[in-house]
Formats: C-alpha cells, structure tokens, sequence
C-alpha cells in the first residue's frame, strides 16, 4: 500500500480507516491505487505553524495540502502529495456541524486528497464541485466500509 500515514498528534486517530478512504478515494477518481499519498496529524501548535510559513496565515486550520506530482500519463503511479491534518481542530468542526470526529476526518482527508489533485474552492462553482465530491468520495467508502 502506498498511504503513508503518521500521528504526530497526540489524539486518537482512525489511521487504519483513513488510509482505506484515501485507497477507496483514488481508486474512485481513476487514478492508480499505487500513486503515493502521505497524511500527516499534527497538534495545534505544528498546524498554526505551518498555517503561517505556507498560508501566511495565522491560527490553526484544520487541514492543508501540499502537491507534489500529477500523473502524466493514464493511470501512472506517482508521489501525489502530502495532507496534513490537526484532529483537534477537526474535533471542534465536528461538534459544530453535529457529526463524529471520524466523519470530519474523513471529509478533511478527502478535502486535502482533492486539492492534492488541483481542486479548489476560490469560487462559488469551484466549492460546489469540489465540496460535492468530497462528499461524495466519503459516502462511497463508508458505504463500503
């Protein structure tokens, strides 16, 4: 398997789960299940940092990505990307939008997965597409799960 994944975190975290939603996540997008995804979980004070070197931004965020490689050719394996989560921050979105902290993983690894990929969400119509099927790469592991 080619998802890496590390919790620098301290919190508990569905690794096993995440890694089967990322494999899921890239089988369903037609890109070659071998390409390689890394996701990293990080404490608030690692996130706020990395928020304001890349982002310029400050505070905490829940979730960012780094590209690295598209694949040129069909269904060429390659390095995607990293994904960088702060569980704690997808602990507090949880709450807020009424669904388990796993759910909100799921939908930040599939966030970061997309933008990975070249998604974005400048945009209204930008957000709807990719909002949509961030969505919707989460239903069909779950259902699967």
């Amino acid at each position: 398997m080619t998802i890496e994944i590390t919790n620098k975190s301290g919190e508990l975290v569905p690794t096993e789960s995440v890694r089967d939603l990322l494999q899921n996540s890239l089988v369903e997008l037609k890109l070659n299940p071998e390409c390689e995804v890394n996701l990293v979980f990080v404490d608030i004070e690692e996130m706020t940092e990395l928020h304001i070197k890349w982002m310029d931004e400050g505070g905490p965020t829940d979730v960012l990505s780094f590209p690295m490689d598209m694949p040129a050719a069909e269904n060429e394996a390659v390095t995607l990307g990293d994904i960088v989560i702060a569980p704690v921050v997808a602990a507090q979105q949880a709450v807020s939008a009424g669904h388990s902290i796993d759910h909100e993983i799921f939908i930040l690894a599939a966030h970061g997965l997309l933008h990975i990929l070249g998604y974005d969400h400048a945009t209204a119509d930008e957000e709807k597409v990719m909002f949509a099927l961030q969505e919707d790469l989460v239903e069909k592991y779950q259902e699967s799960a």
